[in-house]
């Protein structure tokens, strides 16, 4: 299958062609290039053969993934044998890369980022923001937080709206936007700084090379990588004086990670809005984003044009960030689907998720840990 370049493909006639995001859903969930026909390659080829057939033969098929090299071995098993076929170089991470190229003007796009936190979306990002700050006492007198950037949409609005918050002064902090790169391939690494620059986030960039350690751990490399990545960042920011380090975790994650400890790790357990490290004396780990909810920040970036990093896993270009828990981004997208359908049942069902880590009776569980320690409710029986 030959290639076409992201400038070779800007210069075709629209009408002349047709996309093919070839990525699974779990992807496709951060973004897709306006236009493209979602066509799952794991498909048997008959029901990929109905689908292609859907377009018109005198259209050329572009087939893209994340980075063009699935798409470049893209086996068809004679499906495209009689199509005029091509492959994206550089994938949807190369159309990121080459949108943020074209708009030159920096100041103007971080300008309607920040107003648009401030007007447009005020209600749904800032209020819940500076809500979770003030109820969960996130941000005090003298703190420097290191705002930990993932690349992701997520953790680089986290960014903005601190910066924001900043400027109000109710207390005097100081922030370091802390990148660490855990062996990201050159173009991941490229859309973070490039993204920074357009949002005015100056970022502090550190390398480590945890990519490479995990890459021979067979038995949960996603668990043993979160930790590895956690530690990394706590011991950076302690470096550079911090005393907090701020991670991107929004509502959605939080009721997310209910449901899935008791579905998957039969456990009951949450994200808590902030927590003491046990290993970095002196350290902090806060949760602004607690209140936000996840459509919200995906309607600030399309507002915005914004394109952010989707994938940064070493072994499956998937992951945006690697959960403690060593769940799968496909696990999290499956109780995605789960919430939204009891959703159609019941509007309150993601609040009363939200709501049960609040109001747990103690006098009517079976068992539960403190300190380690396991409580039976016979013991007092």
């Amino acid at each position: 299958m030959r290639e076409i370049s992201q400038e070779e493909l800007r210069q075709l006639d629209s009408d002349t062609y047709k996309l093919i995001d070839i990525r699974d859903e779990a992807k496709r969930n951060y973004g897709i290039i306006p236009g493209a026909m979602a066509v799952s390659i794991d498909e048997d080829p008959e029901t990929v053969k109905s689908m292609l057939d859907k377009i018109p033969r005198d259209k050329k098929l572009i087939f893209y993934c994340d980075f063009g090299r699935n798409t470049r071995e893209l086996d068809d098993g004679g499906v495209l044998s009689d199509r005029e076929c091509y492959s994206l170089a550089g994938g949807y991470t190369g159309y990121v890369c080459s949108q943020i190229s074209e708009f030159s003007d920096d100041s103007k796009r971080q300008e309607k980022a920040e107003r648009s936190i401030i007007k447009k979306y005020h209600r749904q990002l800032f209020s819940p923001f500076a809500k979770a700050c003030k109820m969960y006492r996130l941000i005090n007198e003298g703190d420097r937080i290191a705002v930990c950037i993932s690349g992701g949409k997520d953790s680089m609005l986290m960014a903005k709206l601190f910066q924001e918050i900043q400027k109000h002064k109710e207390c005097n902090f100081e922030l370091t936007f802390l990148v660490m790169d855990p062996g990201y391939n050159k173009e991941n690494r490229k859309l973070i700084e490039s993204n920074a620059k357009a949002l005015g986030i100056p970022i502090t960039i550190f390398e480590s090379s945890i990519f490479d350690a995990v890459d021979n751990i067979e038995k949960s490399p996603c668990y043993i990588c979160a930790r590895m990545r956690r530690g990394y960042l706590y011991r950076k920011a302690k470096e550079l004086g911090c005393n907090k380090i701020a991670l991107g975790h929004h509502y959605d994650d939080v009721i997310e990670t209910i449901l899935m400890g008791m579905l998957h790790a039969g456990q009951f357990q949450t994200m808590m809005p902030k927590l003491h490290s046990t290993n970095f004396e002196g350290m902090e780990l806060i949760r602004p984003l607690y209140f936000v909810r996840e459509s919200d920040i995906c309607a600030w970036r399309d507002y915005n044009d914004l394109h952010f990093l989707q994938c940064a896993c070493h072994f499956t270009d998937t992951c945006t960030t690697c959960h403690e828990d060593g769940t799968t981004s496909s696990k999290r997208l499956e109780t995605k689907k789960l919430i939204a359908q009891l959703k159609k049942d019941n509007p309150y069902v993601e609040a009363n998720i939200f709501k049960s880590a609040e109001n747990v009776n103690l006098r009517t569980l079976i068992a539960y840990k403190e300190d380690g320690v396991k409580h039976h409710f016979l013991d007092n029986y």
